[in-house]
């Protein structure tokens, strides 16, 4: 007999399946990933279509299966409309996505992660911020999450390089680590500073993660 489970979670990612059905990976404050099979969501009018899209925060209900979970009901709290219409946000929304995916574990508490996509998601939805800022943010705290990221950086040379950061992309790195993820994306730098932090992110992905994101590429193509 199947059980049902509620959790509260945000859509990551989801795949055609067959004629009418759809794959979702799906992150979640209860169980970390899982991947579930939303029966039906690509039928027109089915009640599970929007609940199902990228980024979609809020209350999914399941079916818990021996080896599956299979999508009830969606009771979708924040779609992040504004990113439907920004089509480089959303580059950015899929890229920020693709690196949770990366990271997350089927059990494991991924609150922190689960926060810091949904605060991040967010930032891209405010116009103020600029869109490689908050891209930075996100893969400093993603990695600092994932015990990657140094947990205080000092003015001297860094990974493997010669540079000296300056005394404000110090301070930068330092409140991007230990912030409250609801007050992450609060500052704005100079351009100078910004290719600072630019240069750090891309180094310490390359060095711990190093692979290529299919939405990463898209995104490199289109800025």
């Amino acid at each position: 007999m199947q059980e049902h489970i509620s959790v509260t979670g945000i859509i990551l990612k989801q795949t055609p399946v067959g004629e009418y059905d759809r794959h979702i990976s799906l992150l979640t404050k209860e169980r970390g990933k899982i991947s579930a099979f939303a029966r039906g969501a690509r039928r027109p009018g089915s009640r599970l279509a929007a609940g199902t899209n990228p980024f979609a925060f809020g209350c999914f209900r399941l079916f818990e299966g021996r080896n599956s979970y299979t999508l009830s009901e969606a009771d979708i709290q924040n779609y992040f409309e504004a990113l439907r219409t920004d089509y480089i946000g959303a580059c950015y929304g899929m890229y920020f996505a693709e690196v949770t995916d990366f990271y997350a574990r089927e059990n494991n508490d991924e609150r922190e992660m689960m926060k810091l996509l949904y605060q991040s998601l967010r930032a891209l939805c405010a116009p103020a911020l600029p869109n490689p800022l908050v891209r930075c943010v996100f893969e400093c705290r993603a990695m600092a999450v994932n015990g990657e990221f140094p947990r205080d950086f000092g003015a001297g040379p860094y990974l493997n390089g010669d540079e000296k950061l300056g005394e404000s992309a110090v301070y930068a790195l330092r409140y991007i680590v230990a912030s409250p993820v609801e007050k992450l994306y609060t500052f704005t730098v100079t351009d100078p500073v910004l290719e600072e932090l630019k240069d750090v992110a891309g180094r310490y992905m390359k060095h711990f993660i190093g692979r290529n994101f299919k939405s990463l590429e898209v995104l490199q193509s289109l800025c």
